[in-house]
């Protein structure tokens, strides 16, 4: 397995006012969802505004110093973390997971920037920073298929191992296995990845909201790429793929229910851009009775 990497940079708004509770074992976690959008251009040269809204947390005693700074709904923040995989079993049967991002620093902005008013009651810068860098190891062999449109996209699993030293000394390890969706010309350059390549993801982190075959609400967090290397050696390996960020082309489904793998889910037609900031933020695990560091 490739040695990971796995950051998150995100300077936005904070949607609204951030909250500190406690685990049942007395671990402090600080909440706050920060918003921005994303500015890109689509296949016919025009700009599209994406707007974008990532729950972020802070654990231990660093949450609790975080608390103290009063932060408020509307503050500008830079982020600086990593993104943390979680899996739990949901109370109505069947394991849930989710990919959240772990603070490890957050600073306020000396400067108040242009806000948007979300139609939730809340608000969101109108521009920001919104950049994700991991390397992992790819999960499966990705299939290159096509929208209705014409226009490629691959999608592929992500490994990214991560280890640490708890408190006695022992060391650690855990996998966060992410979704990483590739678009249009950078899609068909790494089509021969295989499962078990390495490679560096650079990209955006996105949300997805779609309906379950039982009709629940369900939402998810991934990274739409913007530029893949293959690490590793053999079939794919050397390769470099670029793109300049287009827009994914829109894409929906008549019952809302979501797409079947057959037709690939296209992520600006069901992401943040129609996700309000209380649609499907409070979709998260319970609390746990003991959290890593």
């Amino acid at each position: 397995m490739a040695r990971g990497m796995n950051h998150v940079y995100l300077i936005g708004a904070l949607a609204r006012d951030p909250e500190l509770r406690y685990t049942p074992s007395g671990t402090a976690v600080f909440e706050a969802t920060v918003a921005g959008e994303d500015h890109v251009l689509g296949n016919d040269g025009r700009e599209r505004k994406l707007p974008w809204y990532h729950r972020v947390s802070i654990l231990g005693k660093p949450a609790e110093w975080q608390a103290e700074r009063n932060l408020k709904g509307g503050d500008a923040v830079m982020v600086e973390g990593s993104l943390e995989y979680s899996q739990w079993e949901a109370p109505e049967g069947g394991k849930r997971s989710m990919v959240r991002v772990k603070a490890l620093r957050m600073e306020q902005l000396g400067t108040q920037p242009e806000l948007v008013q979300d139609a939730g009651g809340g608000v969101r810068m109108g521009s920001g920073m919104n950049e994700v860098v991991l390397i992992g190891n790819v999960t499966r062999d990705p299939e290159l298929r096509y929208t209705p449109a014409g226009d490629a996209v691959l999608g592929i699993g992500l490994a990214v191992n991560e280890t640490w030293n708890d408190r006695q000394g022992q060391r650690q390890e855990k996998t966060h296995w992410i979704d990483v969706t590739l678009w249009r010309d950078l899609a068909e350059s790494m089509k021969d990845l295989r499962k078990g390549d390495a490679v560096l993801v650079q990209g955006r982190l996105v949300n997805e909201a779609w309906t379950d075959r039982e009709g629940n609400k369900r939402n998810s967090t991934k990274v739409e790429a913007t530029r893949v290397e293959a690490l590793s050696r053999g079939t794919g390996a050397g390769q470099a793929g670029y793109a300049a960020s287009p827009a994914a082309p829109r894409q929906t489904t008549s019952s809302g229910a979501r797409p079947q793998a057959s037709q690939p889910r296209a992520t600006t037609g069901n992401r943040s851009g129609s996700l309000d900031i209380d649609q499907g933020l409070d979709d998260f695990p319970p609390e746990e009775e003991d959290l890593p560091f």
